[in-house]
């Protein structure tokens, strides 16, 4: 990535005569009940080549006029639509908020491209937002998703007057695993593009387009059994922008310079150093990128890092979801944790910043599993958990401990002593196993036990997963004590094919035992990993396997942070397929998506003395009670 270079602005005092101010109630508890906020709406703010970008601003008021003075300012830079909710949190007490449509989205003019623009129109929008009489030259970012990636690219350019970011589950690393995994590809962006399409494209302006994209849209089930997408030939051929890129993205599968518009950890150099405060769930999408990208942080820039990782789903910060109830300390108020953030960045504010949670420590956890299993009156499984506040992640504490695959079926901490032993299935593309919940998005997402269910459009039966021949299970017998894991997964496969091409995959499971309100146990997701078999030895470069030949295979897992509690079971699932999350390798070794054939593959696992496949689990050293 290449820094932006400086960008001047003069002050545009006469927007203020120009637009018609809004009053909407805006007190917040504490504030005077005669506050209310001031607002502009589709300010069209310049970029450098001449587009305009659409913006909304909420002032702070009282009694029908704009107080007087300079503010700190908090930002968001949307492709979802600018809305106002979060206005009435930050702006009563103190603070100019702004919202922003990306380049080609909502209002804004321009051409929409996938965050390659956000780089040098975040450096614009920061600069022009403090060249303005009413900023104090204090600039923080806020938001989700794409939301939180729009932060990042902002931090890339180095924008003198951004103070501080909070990325949220940020969409970014592209190349590392957010949509390029082990070289298979996260099939969520296919849904992105054609509902974004339809809901805020420039074309989706016309309410004849928008109502055949949105058709469109609604039929992405198809669309993801029909793969792969020929360029052209999709719906998206009526929003070419947003057709070139997902097919860009589906052709380029090596972590190349392709990727280098979102890659923060391989450019993590050119990162503004600042204070960041990364948001994460375990079961959120990004876990894997939001804690890495916490780590490159740590490790390259000075100024104060923290990280709060708990057991939510993307975007959000309940204490259940899906089938599972974290209990409620899970749940956190996303608003007061970042304003505590921005009173300290923004105004300067040092009285009650790092009393307490979650500024304790720059590293706050929830460790799931301390629940004890029962049904809730919702009919979730009650898998509870606790809070830990440390000093880094990784925690330097865990002790990285390898469980082995063994014939039979067992997962043991023990060697294997046995020779020649291995496991073989057939993968057949045209029956690939169906994901079921874990880090996706969408009502499909998190803490699911792993059977197949009405919710779930392509295992409706309920039956369990495990059920099927091409899925190889180990377990460790009943655990005889509390095992807490922290930190990041990786499975150590030995395999072979009778392909020239595959793919490999690993889910790590809490096996409950059974009990009277789940008499077949629950069989629950902690998360999982891909590995195609042409880029096991490289992200960058392809090599593709002699049929028969044994190799090694390194899978990562999600992050997890969980305790397998005394008499449940450590389960590790071996497949090669995980579909609609990521897409399914045909076997055939034909480019990334141009196959026309698919091919069943015999996949053998190996698992003996000479090719001691395992997990490895980041264990706890053995504590106190909770």
């Amino acid at each position: 990535m290449k820094t932006a270079p400086p960008f001047r602005l003069s002050v545009f005092a006469i927007l203020f005569a120009a637009v018609i101010l809004s009053w909407v109630a805006g007190a917040a508890q504490g504030e005077e009940t005669n506050s209310r906020i001031a607002e502009q709406k589709d300010v069209m703010m310049p970029m450098r080549d001449g587009v305009k970008l659409a913006t909304d601003i909420y002032f702070p008021s009282r009694d029908g006029k704009v107080l007087d003075g300079r503010f700190p300012v908090i930002l968001s830079r949307t492709p979802y639509g600018k809305a106002s909710t979060a206005a009435k949190a930050y702006t009563p007490h103190g603070y100019v908020v702004i919202f922003q449509d990306t380049r080609g989205r909502g209002n804004s003019e321009g051409t929409w491209t996938w965050m390659s623009d956000d780089v040098p129109d975040g450096y614009d929008t920061v600069e022009w937002i403090a060249a303005q009489p009413w900023s104090n030259g204090k600039i923080g970012m806020m938001g989700c998703s794409y939301v939180g990636a729009t932060q990042h690219l902002a931090a890339m350019a180095k924008p003198p007057h951004l103070t501080t970011i909070i990325p949220s589950n940020p969409s970014i690393n592209h190349g590392i695993g957010s949509v390029i995994y082990g070289g298979a590809f996260r099939l969520r962006i296919v849904n992105w593009m054609l509902n974004n399409a339809a809901k805020g494209s420039t074309q989706a302006q016309d309410p004849v387009m928008k109502e055949f994209l949105q058709g469109q849209a609604n039929n992405w089930a198809y669309y993801l059994n029909h793969m792969p997408l020929r360029r052209g030939l999709t719906p998206l051929r009526a929003v070419p922008e947003y057709e070139s890129m997902l097919i860009d993205m589906l052709e380029h599968r090596r972590n190349d310079d392709f990727w280098n518009f979102s890659n923060i950890i391989n450019h993590v150099d050119e990162h503004k150093d600042m204070p960041v405060f990364m948001v994460g769930g375990w079961y959120d999408l990004f876990s894997s990128s939001t804690t890495e990208t916490y780590m490159a942080l740590k490790r390259d820039r000075s100024s104060p890092t923290h990280l709060i990782m708990g057991p939510w789903v993307h975007c959000s910060t309940s204490r259940s979801h899906a089938q599972v109830d974290f209990g409620p300390d899970a749940s956190v108020s996303s608003t007061s944790i970042q304003r505590a953030w921005f009173d300290r960045w923004l105004r300067e504010d040092k009285s009650q910043f790092g009393q307490e949670a979650p500024f304790r420590s720059p590293v706050r956890l929830f460790v799931m599993g301390t629940g004890d299993g029962h049904k809730n009156e919702d009919g979730k499984l009650f898998h509870g958990g606790y809070w830990r506040d440390e000093a880094d992640y990784p925690l330097p504490q865990v002790v990285p401990t390898p469980y082995y695959l063994q014939s039979g079926g067992e997962l043991t901490a023990t060697v294997p002593s046995e020779e020649n032993q291995s496991t073989s299935f057939e993968f057949d593309p045209k029956n690939p196993v169906p994901t079921v919940g874990g880090c996706t998005v969408g009502s499909n997402s998190g803490a699911w036990n792993q059977w197949g269910s009405s919710h779930i459009w392509n295992a409706p039966s309920a039956m369990p997963l495990s059920t099927r021949n091409d899925i190889v299970v180990f377990t460790t017998p009943p655990l005889e004590k509390d095992t807490e894991v922290i930190g990041p997964i990786t499975v150590k496969l030995w395999a072979s094919s009778s392909a020239v091409d595959t793919a490999f995959t690993a889910k790590l499971i809490d096996a409950y035992p059974t009990s009277s309100d789940f008499p077949a146990g629950f069989d629950l997701i902690m998360g999982d990993g891909i590995i195609r078999a042409r880029y096991r030895d490289s992200d960058k470069e392809e090599k593709f396997m002699t049929p028969g030949e044994i190799c090694e295979f390194t899978i990562k897992l999600d992050p997890c942070s969980n305790v397998f509690k005394k008499g449940h079971r450590i389960r590790v699932d071996i497949s090669s397929s995980n579909f609609p999350r990521f897409d399914v390798n045909p076997n055939s070794g034909e480019p990334a998506n141009n196959n026309r054939r698919t091919i069943t593959a015999v996949n053998t696992i190996h698992h003996d003395r000479d090719h001691p496949s395992h997990i490895a689990l980041p264990l706890m050293p053995v504590e106190t009670d909770h």
